[in-house]
């Protein structure tokens, strides 16, 4: 038996990212941004759905985020290459805070004269909020590993990153739910305001990091996103990993309709419209945790393509579900699978691309992935208003299953992927 070399033992510290004082500040103030962003979707999708009683007004929600969302994404990425991400993360958190004022104040009597337009000022400010989230995370992205003094600290970070995420992602739904159901609309709005208030500052505390030295002469705007686009496109492992994550969550959606679900085939009521939005993330953090302190490298690739189509089952099983404790564990599992394929891939590509470029490829990422949670909602709207909430869910994890089977037999790189 050989003993650990003191690079070893760090590389599997899990702890060890937590120890440098402004990755605490970043994960805390990713922690606040997050639950409101998560309050603010439970809010305005039970809000949304109380006004129209129509599941494919929960889908525009998703559209009308991302279509800005989209359309910025690669300038996005472009400019968190170019110009101190700090700056930027801070400009987009003061949008943000606009944009959960403006929602805070639609429910106040002096924003009554706005009920007259009925869900439109509610739209236009999601479609807001879609722009800056464009721009909010290759900016995100490619600013935490500066904070990192070792390339070998990557998955450790990002493993606590995405459990912070997730912990929000908990927490949110259930707050938001409950603060709506007993303070009402406005005290939920301000709690979500408040907290990106919270965010913002938090930010501010961080250092501002010089921009990494690029390779080669500076690029014009086109020729900097058709580099960014060719090293996708010309990575196997990324671009495989990136499609499968797409159309999973593209198909296997269903959180969008959970409003109906609760409403009309559980009758649970807003409490446990929060709790079916929580479950989720208690799976990811769940998961998330237990990878701080057992990483996956051997046969990463077969992993997380075994998690993939476990996610699309516990989908279809979920939607046929009549009883909460099997539509809650389903949504659990779901979240589980699911933090097994976000982390592997982050953690791929944050290894295979280089410093100077992380801002272009992380908007490609979003474009992927990221956007594909809200055309995901639009498509699961619309297939619900065509063929009906149930047989709607059955069919996206049905695709996702069929999509996992024609990843795997492509992409062989990513099949055979240790990290």
């Amino acid at each position: 038996m050989t003993t650990p070399t003191p690079n070893q033992e760090e590389r599997h510290d899990p702890y060890a990212v937590l120890r440098i004082p402004e990755f605490r500040l970043f994960v805390s103030a990713r922690f606040c941004i997050t639950l409101a962003m998560q309050i603010q979707a439970v809010v305005v999708g039970w809000q949304i759905y109380d006004i129209t009683k129509d599941p494919f007004s929960l889908g525009l929600i998703g559209l009308v985020e991302a279509i800005p969302s989209i359309t910025v994404a690669l300038y996005a990425g472009h400019v968190a290459d170019i110009i101190p991400r700090k700056r930027i993360i801070i400009t987009v958190l003061s949008v943000l805070l606009f944009c959960s004022l403006a929602l805070l104040f639609y429910t106040l009597d002096v924003g009554k004269i706005l009920h007259a337009f009925g869900t439109l000022p509610i739209y236009s400010v999601i479609f807001l909020s879609g722009i800056a989230r464009g721009f909010m995370g290759p900016a995100v992205f490619a600013f935490m590993p500066q904070m990192l003094p070792d390339r070998k600290m990557y998955a450790n970070a990002i493993t606590w990153s995405s459990t912070t995420w997730q912990a929000g992602s908990v927490a949110g739904p259930a707050i938001g739910g409950l603060v709506y159901a007993f303070g009402g609309v406005t005290a939920a709005f301000g709690v979500d305001a408040s907290l990106v208030l919270l965010s913002l500052l938090l930010y501010t505390f961080i250092a501002a990091r010089p921009l990494p030295v690029s390779e080669g002469p500076k690029l014009k705007i086109k020729e900097s996103l058709q580099t960014g686009l060719k090293f996708v496109f010309g990575n196997q492992i990324i671009l495989s990993a990136l499609a499968l994550d797409m159309f999973a969550v593209l198909f296997g959606g269903a959180v969008i309709l959970l409003p109906v679900f609760a409403s009309d085939i559980l009758k649970i009521g807003p409490q446990g419209l929060g709790l079916l939005r929580s479950a989720p993330a208690i799976g990811s953090v769940t998961m998330a945790l237990f990878m701080a302190y057992r990483p996956i490298t051997f046969n990463a690739g077969k992993k997380m393509l075994w998690a993939v189509a476990g996610f699309g089952a516990c989908i279809i099983v979920f939607g046929l579900s009549k009883l909460f404790w099997l539509s809650f564990g389903m949504l659990l599992l779901s979240g589980v699978l699911d933090s097994v394929s976000v982390i592997i891939r982050s953690t791929l590509i944050h290894t295979l691309t280089p410093e100077h470029m992380k801002g272009r490829v992380s908007s490609v990422n979003n474009i992927f992935v990221g956007s594909s949670n809200e055309i995901g909602s639009f498509e699961s709207g619309l297939a619900a208003k065509l063929l009906g909430v149930v047989p709607s869910v059955v069919f996206g994890g049905t695709m996702t299953i069929l999509i996992v089977a024609f990843t795997a037999w492509k992409a062989d790189k990513l099949r055979k992927l240790s990290l």
